[in-house]
């Protein structure tokens, strides 16, 4: 059986270069977890300070924006990125991986110089 990829959607903001990314892959997945709870949720992705490498992701699944988020919306699925994060991910998709690493969302970042072996922390 094949399935039809739903497009991405990217987003943007003015002088912002080509903006963010929510891959088909995290949109399914993102459909997947708000049939399982019951009540629509989003994914939450920041980058803060820290980790083998000097910047990490978080992924967080929430309910409610912030007034200052930035909503990236695929396949009726919604993403969510603080102001201050994105500069960092600007060019990068959001997608799901399921390998035999784990289950996991991701960011493909091509601002990220380096990377630790488990893809959550990088460098610039």
């Amino acid at each position: 059986m094949s399935s039809v990829e739903s497009p991405t959607f990217q987003i943007s903001r003015p002088g912002e270069g080509p903006g963010l990314t929510l891959d088909a892959s995290a949109a399914r997945r993102l459909a997947a977890l708000s049939g399982a709870e019951g009540r629509p949720v989003m994914l939450r992705v920041a980058v803060d300070g820290g980790g083998c490498s000097g910047f990490q992701y978080r992924f967080e699944l929430v309910e409610t924006a912030a007034a200052d988020d930035l909503s990236i919306t695929a396949a009726g699925q919604t993403a969510l990125v603080d102001p201050v994060s994105l500069p960092f991910l600007v060019g990068s998709e959001i997608a799901f991986v399921d390998d035999l690493s784990g289950a996991q969302f991701v960011v493909r970042n091509p601002n990220a110089a380096s990377s630790c072996g488990c893809g959550v922390s990088f460098s610039i």
